[in-house]
């Protein structure tokens, strides 16, 4: 009888182990997407990359621009939400490239005039 109240000990506290971790999980995704807001990026469960339009909590749907096109998923589609530092450098990165492309191309520019 004794031999088995330890395996059965271990057991119960993995259960219940993995039971917290479930519910701390969920609860992190729940609190991610009730904070959307329109102008978030994210990203869904399809790995398609948007931000969002618009959030309708009635009908528990999202609307996401990707690149010009809306599209409508449930809230529960969402994987992620990234953080605004993120994707402030992310906007700041393209902007940087393109003023050292237009610097190479005034020096071809002047180059060829010479």
């Amino acid at each position: 009888m004794q031999s088995f109240i330890f395996p059965l000990l271990i057991i119960v506290v993995m259960l219940w182990w993995m039971s917290r971790t479930s519910k701390k999980q969920q609860q992190r995704q729940q609190e991610m997407r009730s904070n959307m807001k329109p102008g978030a990026k994210v990203i869904t469960i399809g790995g398609l990359h948007a931000v969002v339009d618009a959030v309708n909590e009635e009908a528990k749907t999202v609307d996401l621009d990707a690149e010009g096109v809306i599209l409508t998923f449930e809230a529960t589609a969402i994987r992620t939400v990234k953080p605004e530092e993120e994707a402030k450098t992310e906007e700041v990165k393209p902007a940087e490239e393109a003023k050292s492309d237009d610097n190479t191309a005034e020096e071809a520019k002047d180059e060829a005039k010479d």
